[in-house]
């Protein structure tokens, strides 16, 4: 392309990336491999959107009336028939408020005017302050006061899955059973498989669109170039004037791929250039505002619950009528479920919403089988996450550093100090335990050992994923086995939580050993709930059942002192000049020489979530110059970069197994994946006096 800038001044510009820059035209010699689109102007003129208003009507730029952009790039070197497109929507459209203050001025030119919606040019020139306005939601016919730090992401979600109503339409007419996508076309989001007949929480297909929000690149917010050129002859186009330049614009992204169809030229013309326009103009003309009001009333009311549970004495809250059961198979809320109902003892009220507040401890929930106490604990599970309005746990709200916990056997284990659980170790040291087998005991020592120490404040176990010897240990066996090197979780629940400060969330079915050592007792029958706590201490002191608690471990007992080093943390295999990176179905994600299995992160909710993990461990390796690494600085130095410049910068087009969209995971995910590295070398680190 030859770009001529207002003094005449011409340069060449080899843009990897093609797309309708708002009413900007397309310039693409090999999108797809079948020709060149530029050559089609008989079918449909590329060259300028405004002379073809029966396509879609972008309005006039220089009145702003109308300006959506297009951006479209390849997605990577395998995929030239699967594009992926980022549609910009100004906020104004969507009568939401906001303003983009620039602190500094572009370059005149290409550097405004054909670089990506968030390129660096964007990120180290522009500083975006979005103006809010106090009190309630305006009216429906009036502009909605909305995106801070706090609601943006929530807006996004709603945005998405409105936008998906739309795709779903345009899908419907595409599909042909008796052809693949690559025939027939297909749009994909993160809510649909990305093969047909996949679908679920599975490593390998892309999951249906859950409950949860999440930070997604699928949608974001995000200050937008305008287009400050216009277009002479063939691919040459001229700046605008220095005084006619146009300042970025706050605009919601939607991120989707589209699969071409082969040999069809002309049906992907009117994919690219009608149908996707006229489906956004639909999404804009139909939008949902009152829905939309609706939502950003219920995530005022999760972010106020979240905010009083982190300074109360209650470390989860379930709302009364929650729908918890789910649907076989999906993540919707099963129709005539038996909506959730606190105990009168237990009933409190948070920011205008009754339900039942879990106070911290030691909390047991037992039943018999099939009673739903396993439905409940996956519902507080799910609670560190906000829901979207339908899900049924909308105002399901858990402690944000929860961890759910369960034995691992297999896991590799570095350095680590269980001796809290097991007092000893033929041949090795349990308060530097290092094994690249650990037993069911071991693992669940070290789940939990490493979870204190990533912050977490409550632990989420289930009897049924758990190892026996180190959950309980009875009277009897107590009495017969002397030599025993298990401390059990019995021993030490209540330790945890008044020398540490993490409470504790139990099923059990098959033991009472915790119904003495539990702060409160809750038994699920047909799936409501009944407060068992007095019922309970009475059976135990009928039974005479006495607790012998070991000695406390001390304040040094519960901490880590491990430094991780730089030898084996790579994306490079050992010899190779070529980064691997790749996510298996089964769960293990291939990185370097590394193959790390993931399927113990019992608290990732989508595939999206994994291969960010992927490529947030990637660039860990990849950034890392020390040789003695400093993991919690890094880590929290790439959050905060994720926060400023958004989540897909960590994507990179050179790896062509990967899926194109990301969800961001917590902390604690990304730092217990790390533990499960074999290569890496972490060391004990004796702490200095």
């Amino acid at each position: 392309m030859n770009f001529v800038y207002p003094s005449g001044e011409a340069e060449m510009v080899n843009e990897p990336t093609y797309y309708y820059d708002f009413d900007s035209s397309y310039h693409s010699a090999d999108l797809y491999a079948l020709g060149n689109l530029n050559d089609l102007a008989d079918s449909y003129d590329f060259g300028d959107l405004n002379d073809s208003a029966d396509s879609y009507d972008f309005g006039d730029l220089q009145d702003s009336v109308q300006c959506i952009g297009f951006q479209i790039s390849r997605t990577h070197k395998l995929a030239q028939d699967k594009p992926t497109i980022v549609v910009q929507i100004p906020c104004r459209l969507l009568r939401i408020r906001a303003q983009a203050v620039m602190q500094a001025t572009m370059r005149p030119g290409i550097q405004t005017a054909i670089q990506p919606a968030i390129s660096p040019e964007i990120r180290s020139h522009a500083q975006v302050c979005i103006r809010l306005e106090n009190g309630s939601l305006a009216k429906e016919n009036s502009a909605v006061p909305v995106l801070d730090s706090l609601n943006k992401i929530h807006i996004a979600d709603f945005c998405l899955r409105e936008f998906k109503k739309q795709i779903d339409a345009l899908n419907a007419g595409l599909y042909n059973r008796s052809r693949p996508d690559s025939e027939n076309g297909r749009y994909y989001l993160p809510t649909f498989a990305e093969e047909p007949g996949e679908g679920g929480k599975s490593w390998g297909g892309e999951a249906s669109l859950g409950g949860e929000i999440l930070m997604r690149n699928a949608a974001f917010f995000a200050p937008c170039l305008l287009r400050n050129y216009t277009y002479g002859s063939g691919l040459t186009v001229y700046s605008l004037p220095e005084e006619k330049q146009r300042q970025p614009e706050m605009c919601l992204c939607i991120r989707l791929q589209v699969q071409l169809p082969r040999k069809k030229i002309r049906k992907t013309i009117q994919m690219l250039c009608r149908d996707l326009p006229d489906a956004v103009n639909r999404f804009l003309a139909g939008f949902d505002f009152p829905g939309l009001k609706r939502a950003l009333e219920l995530a005022e009311k999760q972010t106020a619950i979240r905010a009083w549970l982190r300074n109360s004495e209650y470390c989860a809250f379930i709302a009364n009528g929650s729908i918890l059961p789910r649907f076989k198979g999906t993540d919707l809320p099963m129709e005539n479920a038996v909506p959730f109902q606190s105990v009168p003892e237990d009933e409190i009220t948070v920011c205008g919403v009754q339900g039942m507040g879990i106070r911290r401890g030691v909390t047991v929930i037992t039943g018999g089988g099939y009673s739903g106490k396993s439905t409940l604990l996956d519902a507080i599970s799910a609670g560190i996450y906000d829901h979207a309005p339908g899900d049924g746990r909308e105002l399901c709200i858990t402690e944000e550093s929860a961890v759910t916990i369960s034995a691992e056997d297999g896991r590799s284990v570095k350095h680590v100090n269980i001796f809290p659980f097991i007092r000893w170790i033929p041949g090795g040291d349990p308060e530097d335990f290092s094994t690249e087998h650990a037993s069911g005991s071991t693992s669940q020592a070290a789940n939990i050992m490493e979870a204190v120490d990533c912050g977490a404040r409550l632990l989420l176990i289930d009897e049924d994923r758990s190892a026996a010897n180190f959950m309980i240990r009875d009277r009897m066996m107590k009495e017969l086995i002397e030599r025993e090197p298990i401390t059990p979780f019995t021993d030490r629940a209540q330790e945890l939580h008044n020398r540490q400060g993490v409470s504790t969330i139990l099923v059990i079915g098959g033991s009472g050993e915790y119904l003495s050592v539990a702060d409160r007792i809750y038994m699920m029958e047909d799936y409501c709930i009944q407060q068992v706590t007095e019922r309970a201490k009475d059976i135990c002191a009928f039974y005479g059942v006495i607790n012998d608690f070991p000695a406390a471990c001390g304040s040094g007992g519960w901490t880590q002192n491990r430094v991780l080093f730089a030898d084996g943390f790579s994306s490079y295999p050992e010899g190779s000049g070529s980064e691997r990176l790749e996510i298996s179905d089964k769960g293990f994600i291939q990185i370097g020489d590394e193959s790390i299995d993931i399927r113990g992160l019992r608290d990732i909710v989508s595939k999206g979530q994994v291969t960010a993990l992927t490529f947030m461990l990637r660039n860990l390796e990849v950034t890392n110059k020390d040789r003695r690494i400093d993991l919690r600085r890094k880590i929290d130095e790439l959050y905060a970069r994720i926060e400023a410049e958004g989540l897909d910068i960590l994507y990179s087009s050179y790896f062509t197994t990967t899926q194109r969209f990301l969800d961001l995971p917590r902390r604690q995910e990304l730092l217990m994946l790390i533990n499960r590295m074999r290569r890496v070398r972490f060391e004990k680190e004796i702490p200095t006096a």
